[in-house]
């Protein structure tokens, strides 16, 4: 038995046994061992008997009944033990029928109070194993309204409290007109005010404890509900309001829940579509350059990977959170989406640019951000398309200053541009191209580490010295040649699953 029901049953014994006198003439008439040992044994056997009844009625019971079917169970016991007393005395003292009834109702009154607590901490613990396993509840067609609990509740309360006040006053109206009274009024009048303000005092007692009962479940329910719908508001919506109450509250958490669950499977799709449409406006500039798509993947990593090792440093802290570092990542393959614009015959070029061919190559980065922007202003501002826009800018940006299309120096480039010179500039030595071969990792790494100062944020060089095995590890698992046969096997899958040639099939794309 719990805490909260062993104070019920000892609650009720102790008014019993002290103050049933005072409503059956009776009771009063017997000894305090008398009026008190038959109490103590029913209610200690109800409470015994409270624990199996609960395992096999209410814990195997449906989680929307638990509740209502604990309330009926607590109820119950404290309706059969007042039937139990009124038996034993009309069989062992001869009391009347009248007599025993007033005894079942002062059990029953004491026990409604009691069964609506105990319900109410059912409801509790329920939210505490919802919170700890994720179950929930499934809200039933004919749940009952809040209205009509409080309703019932309040009419209840009303008509006990009634019945044992009039009780108390049937038995002091005997009282006084009874021969053998020989109190002065005076003194007549304060024991019956007395006996009014103890019975007020106790139903207050029972009926404030019911009220700050339901207050905790409500407090409760109304903190994980804000703060689901709060963590919603900041971009989190992996929250769940537990339904603890097969009521309008629990329906009121389920209809959340399920709006959160579709807030995050739109979320969820938007994601996956802005994902693929990076990939395919990456790879759409990829297709008109001599670099491969592998790259794309390469320096998304590369990037993250200094970020990773940022994330702590004093100068970084702020710029670098993990939303900001998950948009980065993101956005990175976007930082040559600008050389869609470049013409073919300097973008493909196998030689050596000219100086004017340099000047419209050195355009890209513009190209790109002013692309993006025109996007950015018609979403009305977009954290990841800012991102994006930086990043296609100023990755040829150096620290020095010397680099291009704006020339800034030092903090005045954004960090995500820091970190994509740098991965961009490593993953172009590390990899071939028709105009040279691919350098091998430790003179790249060398070439990045004398770039500190000048090229490179020497922060972000720092932070590659940290990074190179992470480095070497990507640029194994996503080299050019690995990229081309994992694309050659997808082109023959799909070639087989269409049923066609392999030769055919390329004959059609190369056609095409």
């Amino acid at each position: 038995m719990s805490l909260r029901a062993a104070a019920h049953f000892g609650s009720a014994f102790v008014l019993l046994s002290i103050y049933g006198g005072q409503i059956c003439p009776f009771l009063e008439s017997l000894s305090l061992i008398q009026v008190g040992a038959p109490i103590a044994v029913v209610l200690t056997a109800a409470g015994l008997l409270r624990k199996p009844l609960h395992t096999r009625f209410i814990d195997r019971a449906s989680l929307a009944a638990q509740s209502r079917s604990a309330f009926a169970l607590d109820w119950g016991l404290f309706a059969v033990a007042g039937i139990v007393l009124t038996v034993f005395n009309s069989v062992i003292h001869g009391f009347p029928a009248g007599s025993g009834l007033k005894l079942s109702l002062g059990l029953i009154t004491l026990g409604l109070f009691a069964a609506v607590d105990l319900s109410l901490e059912r409801e509790r613990s329920l939210v505490a194993r919802f919170q700890r396993t994720g179950e929930q509840m499934t809200i039933t067609e004919r749940h009952v309204p809040v209205s009509t609990k409080l309703g019932l509740f309040a009419t209840l309360t009303v008509i006990f409290t009634m019945a044992v006040l009039f009780l108390v006053m049937s038995k002091d109206l005997d009282w006084l007109t009874h021969p053998e009274q020989t109190l002065p009024i005076e003194q007549a009048q304060r024991a019956i005010l007395m006996e009014f303000l103890f019975v007020a005092a106790v139903m207050l007692a029972h009926l404030l404890n019911a009220t700050v009962s339901y207050a905790r479940n409500l407090t409760l329910f109304f903190r994980n509900q804000n703060g689901v719908l709060s963590a919603a508001t900041r971009g989190r919506l992996d929250g769940r309001v537990p339904v603890s109450s097969n009521d309008d509250f629990g329906v009121m958490a389920s209809y959340t829940n399920q709006m959160i669950a579709s807030l995050r499977d739109q979320n969820t799709l938007l994601q996956r579509t802005q994902d693929v449409t990076i990939l395919t406006l990456a790879s759409l500039a990829e297709t008109r350059d001599n670099e491969t798509g592998a790259h794309i993947l390469r320096t998304q990593r590369y990037v993250r990977a200094l970020a990773m090792r940022l994330r702590d440093h004093p100068r970084f802290r702020a710029a670098l959170s993990d939303e900001a570092i998950d948009l980065i990542y993101k956005s990175a393959p976007l930082h040559d989406v600008g050389k869609v614009g470049i013409p073919d015959a300097i973008l493909l070029k196998p030689g050596k640019l000219t100086e004017e061919e340099w000047a419209v190559m050195r355009t890209h980065p513009q190209i790109g951000a002013s692309a993006l922007k025109a996007a950015e202003e018609t979403l009305g501002g977009n954290s990841f398309l800012r991102h994006a826009r930086e990043i296609a800018l100023t990755h040829h940006e150096k620290w020095d200053g010397s680099g291009y299309p704006a020339g800034l120096a030092g903090e005045a480039i954004p960090v995500s541009g820091r970190l994509m010179a740098l991965a961009d500039v490593y993953d172009a030595l590390t990899t071939q191209r028709v105009y040279k071969p691919a350098w091998s990792h430790e003179q790249a790494a060398r070439t990045v580490r004398e770039g500190a100062g000048s090229h490179f944020d020497p922060a972000v060089v720092a932070a590659f010295t940290a990074a190179e095995e992470e480095f070497r590890s990507i640029a194994r698992e996503f080299s050019d040649a690995q990229h081309q046969a994992e694309a050659a096997l997808a082109a023959e899958r799909q070639d087989s699953c269409e049923g066609r040639p392999e030769g055919q099939a390329r004959g059609h794309e190369a056609l095409a």
